[in-house]
C-alpha cells in the first residue's frame, strides 16, 4: 500500500511574487530529489487582484536565471486549503494573521511562516514582498530565502 501525498500550499498577498517563486523552488527540489510523485504543491494569495495571472516578470526572470521552471497562474486561497493541504506557509506576520482569519473552525492544515525553515535566517524573520522594488534584487533575495526553507523543511520527510 502505497503512503498518501503529502501536500504544501504556499502564500503571499498577491500570488505573483513570493509564493509562486517558493512553489517552483520546491517543485524542482522534490523532482531533483526523485520525490516528485509523493507531494502536491501550490501556491495562491490572500487577495484576488492578481487571479489568472503569470508570475511577476522580475519573478519569472530570476527563477529563469537559477533554471527553475513555473508555469503558475494566480489564485486566490479557497477554504477547502485549509482541509486538503498538510502545510500552509505564509511569508509574513500579515500572511499568517489573514491565513489564519479565513481558517474554518476545523481544519488539518498546519499554518506556519515559511521563514522557520531557513537555517541561514539573519535578521529577516519573514520573507519581504519585492512587488514594489525597482529591480530584481529583492526577488533574487526571496528565490534565496526559498531555497534555503525549502531545502531544510524536506530534509525534515528523509
Amino acid at each position: 500500500m502505497s503512503q498518501p501525498k503529502k501536500s504544501v500550499l504556499f502564500v503571499c498577498l498577491g500570488n505573483i511574487c513570493r509564493s509562486p517563486i517558493a512553489e517552483a523552488v520546491f517543485v524542482k527540489q522534490l523532482k531533483d530529489a526523485g520525490k516528485y510523485d509523493d507531494w502536491i504543491v501550490d501556491s495562491a494569495a490572500i487577495g484576488s487582484w492578481h487571479v489568472g495571472k503569470n508570475p511577476d516578470r522580475r519573478a519569472i526572470s530570476v527563477l529563469t536565471k537559477h533554471q527553475v521552471p513555473t508555469n503558475h497562474k494566480a489564485r486566490q486561497v479557497k477554504k477547502a486549503d485549509f482541509s486538503e493541504f498538510d502545510y500552509i506557509f505564509g511569508m509574513d506576520d500579515d500572511n499568517i494573521d489573514d491565513l489564519k482569519s479565513m481558517a474554518p473552525a476545523t481544519f488539518k492544515a498546519k499554518i506556519e511562516m515559511l521563514s522557520k525553515y531557513d537555517a541561514g535566517m539573519d535578521a529577516d524573520r519573514t520573507i519581504r514582498d519585492p512587488y514594489y522594488d525597482s529591480g530584481e534584487e529583492g526577488f533574487e533575495k526571496c528565490y534565496q530565502q526559498c531555497v534555503r526553507c525549502c531545502t531544510t523543511f524536506l530534509q525534515r520527510f528523509d
